[in-house]
């Protein structure tokens, strides 16, 4: 059962990250793809229905964690507090941006939002990437299960370590060209005129630059944390998420040589699905390593809930999954189809 809910919290993550780093991406990408207040009013449209949804999955991934693995959330968040406040603070700025930076007919007013919301999404593409990289690498966990994290320390991996070291810097940069190029995808599906025409350049480079960037953070994690490819080999879960990249990888690229954006989509979404699969089952059962010593790392089974308390969030979790399921497709149909500079379709959001 505790596997079986690790995998329904990395599930939830997954979604979250897929479905909301595109709206990252796009927002990334503001000023390189947008040159006129109309054209980035057109991104905003994009992305202003859905950005808000998109964060209930985040909102759902962290109550379940509470509910599933309580120990967890009580060192995870008392040791990441620090990055967990800036990215709280991100999120509140990207939707104030999006809120509130059309509402006066200012271009000095719109022009400082679309600063904040650039700043924002990439902030928030860069924060994500580094905790993902916190998680591969391990924290400072002591024997209590206790650790604090400055933004550095001697920018080692091994150790009393910071959240920002050679190896996290590394996979946040990754992180960022991923979700620019995932946000370039679903521009470029979305939008028309110059800002798919520039959308859809930008997503053929950025997706160039990943496969290089995806091979040195992929020898990096070997170097950092050895024993995981060896563990990885003999789950099956790690397997499943390779097939998923590869067939999204010929997906894209098929996508993007012959424009047919959907499937360029499509292969994008499951390629980040695919990779963090892959990602979060070579690290199973260990949910935070120890970079202090492995006998002081957390795993799944160390910090469930007791058999009872799982029986219970087994009888509400379907009931909110299904709620939530329904309403993302209703969402996603009521706004699909491109936006257009020449209709009014660029609402405030």
């Amino acid at each position: 059962m505790i596997a079986t809910w690790y995998g329904v919290v990395s599930f939830m993550l997954i979604v979250y990250i897929v479905l909301d780093g595109r709206n990252f991406g796009a927002g990334i990408l503001h000023w390189f793809v947008a040159r006129t207040p109309e054209e980035r009013r057109q991104v905003v449209a994009a992305i202003g229905p859905l950005w808000s949804w998109h964060e209930v999955w985040l909102v759902g991934f962290g109550g379940t964690l509470v509910a599933v693995f309580p120990r967890l959330m009580a060192s995870a968040f008392a040791g990441y507090y620090l990055a967990l406040m800036l990215i709280l603070w991100c999120l509140i700025l990207r939707g104030v941006s999006l809120e509130v930076g059309g509402h006066i007919n200012d271009r000095l007013w719109q022009s400082y939002w679309d600063f904040i919301f650039v700043f924002a999404n990439f902030l928030l593409a860069i924060l994500f990437g580094a905790a993902a990289g916190n998680l591969a690498r391990g924290v400072p966990l002591d024997s209590q299960g206790n650790f604090s994290m400055a933004f550095f320390t001697d920018f080692g991996v091994h150790g009393y370590v910071g959240l920002l070291d050679w190896y996290t810097v590394s996979i946040a940069i990754f992180a960022a060209v991923i979700l620019a190029a995932h946000g370039a995808t679903y521009l470029a599906l979305k939008t028309e005129g110059p800002v798919h025409d520039r959308s859809a350049m930008w997503a053929k480079c950025l997706w160039t630059a990943v496969a290089p960037l995806f091979v040195a953070i992929s020898i990096e994690s070997w170097v950092v944390r050895p024993d995981v490819p060896a563990h990885a080999i003999h789950n099956p879960f790690c397997w499943l998420g390779l097939l998923v990249a590869i067939f999204s990888t010929i997906a894209l690229i098929s996508g993007l040589s012959t424009r047919r954006e959907m499937r360029a989509f499509v292969g994008s979404n499951l390629l980040l699905a695919g990779l963090l699969i892959t990602g979060g089952a070579a690290i199973f059962p260990v949910m935070l390593y120890s970079t202090l010593g492995p006998e002081n790392s957390l795993t799944a089974y160390s910090v469930a809930s007791n058999h009872t308390a799982l029986l219970l969030a087994s009888t509400w979790w379907p009931v909110a999954f299904v709620l939530a399921s329904v309403y993302f497709v209703f969402i996603s149909r009521r706004y699909a189809g491109k936006v257009s500079v020449k209709r009014d379709n660029q609402g405030f959001y």
